[in-house]
C-alpha cells in the first residue's frame, strides 16, 4: 500500500509536538521492528487513520512511498461506532489530548467509560449536559462556519444519500447530454466551450440535508427557483418536507421527475418541480407560502446551461444581475415571516479576470428585499482535478485555486422567534436508516 492512500485524520484528539515526532521518526529508523508490532490502523472505507497517526507522520517525515507488508491493519471489521470509540482508547496512555476536539466530536460520558481522565467542565446546568453531547449526535456535522466536505463524516453522509441512486448529472440542458457550456474568454470575446459529465457540478446532498433540519421548521414549505438537478427536490421528499423547484430547462425537469420515481418508490412526500421562467415565480408559484428558500443559482455565465435567452446565465453580468434581484425579491415576498433563506453562491471572474462580487451583489439583493444576513458559512470542496488546474492558472495569472463556496443565510422577521419555531433537531431517522441496512 502507498503511504499517500492513507489519510491523516482531520479528527483526531491528540495532539503532538514536532519533537515528539522527530524522537518517533528516529525510534523506527532504528529499530523498523517495532511497526510490525504496532502499526498503523486504518479505515479501508476513507481511508483515513484510525490509531497511529503520530506513527503515520514519522514514516511521511523518514520519506516512505511505500508501507512495508505487516505496517498497516485495516479496521474493516469494526462498526462504525467501533471506530470511533478505537480513536480515543488506543490514544488514552499516550500524548495528549485536545480537549476543544473531543468535546466537539465525543460524549462526555463515553469517554469516562472508556477509561479517560475527563476535567470537570463547567456548570452542570441542563444547558451544559446538552453541550456535552457530540455536535454531530445533535446537529449530524458541527454547526461550526466552515463545513468541509472533505471530512469521514461527511463523505460516509454523502455516500448514504447517493446510495439511494440519486442522479443530479442527468438532464443537463446542453447541447451534448449531460454536458455543460463554460463561459471563456478568447481575445477578450466571450466563447463557450463543452466539458464533459464527469466535470459537471453536482449539488451536495449532504450540504441540503443540513440546510433544511437546520433552518427549516418541521414539515416546512422548501421553494427553490433555480431548481437544477433532483438533489434538492429527493432530499426534501426523503426528510418530509414539502419542496416546490422551478427550472427553465423542460429536459432537466423530466430528468428530475423520473429520477424522483426510481427513488422515493416508497415515499408519502414527493417534489414538485415546474417548467418556467423563474422571473415569474410568482405568478408559477401563485399562492405557495414558503416556510424556507433554499437554492443554488447559476454564477452568472460561469456555467451556461442553455441558448435561450430567458436563461439568466447566457446574459452578460449586468443585466444577469438586474434579473437575478428581481427573482430573488419575488421569492422572498413568498416567505413567510420569521423564516430562514438559504444561498449557495460562489464569486465569478469577468472577462478580465476581475471577480464580479456575486457574492456581494447575493446579499445586497436579499437585503433590499428585506431579508436579512444571518449566517455565512465556507464549504470547503475536495480538491479533485482543482490540483492539475490550479498550478497553471497560478503560474499564468497568479489566480488562487477556488476550492470553496459561499453558504448564505437570511432571516426575514425577528431572530427573537427562532428559539420559538425553530425545536431541538429530530435525528431519529438517521437510526431508522441503520435499522433498514442491517435487517
Amino acid at each position: 500500500m502507498k503511504l499517500t492512500e492513507l489519510k491523516l485524520n482531520p479528527n483526531n484528539p491528540q495532539k503532538y509536538t514536532d519533537d515528539a515526532i522527530e524522537k518517533l521518526a528516529n525510534s523506527i529508523q532504528d529499530f523498523s521492528k517495532m511497526m510490525n508490532l504496532r502499526g498503523i490502523v486504518y479505515d479501508p472505507v476513507t481511508k483515513y487513520v484510525l490509531g497511529g497517526n503520530k506513527r503515520f507522520l514519522a514514516l511521511q517525515k523518514l520519506g516512505y512511498e511505500e508501507i512495508p507488508d505487516g505496517w498497516a491493519i485495516s479496521a474493516g471489521d469494526l462498526t462504525e461506532e467501533e471506530k470511533h470509540r478505537f480513536i480515543v482508547q488506543d490514544n488514552i496512555q499516550a500524548g495528549t489530548f485536545d480537549w476543544e476536539i473531543l468535546q466537539t466530536d465525543w460524549d462526555t460520558d463515553q469517554l469516562n467509560d472508556w477509561g479517560l481522565d475527563v476535567p470537570e467542565f463547567e456548570t452542570e446546568t441542563p444547558e451544559a449536559k446538552e453541550g456535552h453531547k457530540k455536535l454531530s449526535d445533535r446537529f449530524i456535522i458541527p454547526p461550526f462556519s466552515v463545513l468541509d466536505t472533505k471530512q469521514g463524516d461527511w463523505q460516509q453522509r454523502k455516500n448514504y444519500w447517493l446510495s439511494l441512486g440519486i442522479k443530479s448529472e442527468e438532464g443537463r440542458d446542453a447541447s451534448v447530454g449531460g454536458s455543460k457550456m463554460v463561459a471563456k474568454y478568447v481575445d477578450g470575446k466571450r466563447e463557450t466551450g463543452l466539458v464533459t459529465e464527469t466535470d459537471s457540478s453536482i449539488f451536495d446532498p449532504v450540504l441540503c440535508e443540513l440546510s433544511y433540519k437546520w433552518f427549516n421548521i418541521p414539515n416546512g414549505k422548501i421553494l427553490d427557483p433555480f431548481a437544477g438537478g433532483s438533489v434538492r427536490g429527493i432530499v426534501a421528499a426523503k426528510l418530509g418536507f414539502e419542496y416546490l423547484g422551478n427550472d427553465l430547462s423542460e429536459r432537466q425537469i423530466k430528468a428530475n421527475r423520473i429520477n424522483a420515481k426510481e427513488v422515493l418508490t416508497d415515499s408519502e412526500i414527493y417534489p414538485t418541480w415546474t417548467n418556467g421562467d423563474s422571473l415569474k415565480i410568482d405568478t408559477i408559484a401563485k399562492g405557495y407560502e414558503a416556510d424556507m428558500i433554499f437554492s443554488c443559482p447559476p454564477y452568472a455565465d460561469l456555467e451556461v446551461y442553455s441558448k435561450d435567452k430567458q436563461d439568466i446565465s447566457n446574459m452578460p453580468y449586468k443585466q444577469f444581475i438586474e434579473v437575478y434581484r428581481e427573482i430573488i425579491r419575488k421569492s422572498c415576498d413568498m416567505l413567510k415571516e420569521d423564516r430562514f433563506a438559504v444561498f449557495v453562491v460562489g464569486d465569478v471572474r469577468d472577462k478580465k479576470g476581475f471577480y464580479q462580487n456575486f457574492v456581494s451583489d447575493t446579499i445586497k439583493s436579499f437585503i433590499d428585499s428585506g431579508v436579512q444576513l444571518y449566517n455565512e458559512m465556507i464549504l470547503v470542496n475536495a480538491v479533485g482535478s482543482l490540483a492539475i488546474r490550479a498550478g497553471r492558472q497560478f503560474a499564468i495569472g497568479r489566480k488562487a485555486g477556488k476550492q470553496h463556496q459561499n453558504v448564505l443565510v437570511f432571516y426575514k422577521g425577528n431572530p427573537k422567534n427562532i428559539k420559538a419555531n425553530y425545536p431541538e433537531l429530530d435525528l431519529s431517522y438517521m437510526d431508522e436508516e441503520i435499522e433498514n441496512t442491517t435487517t
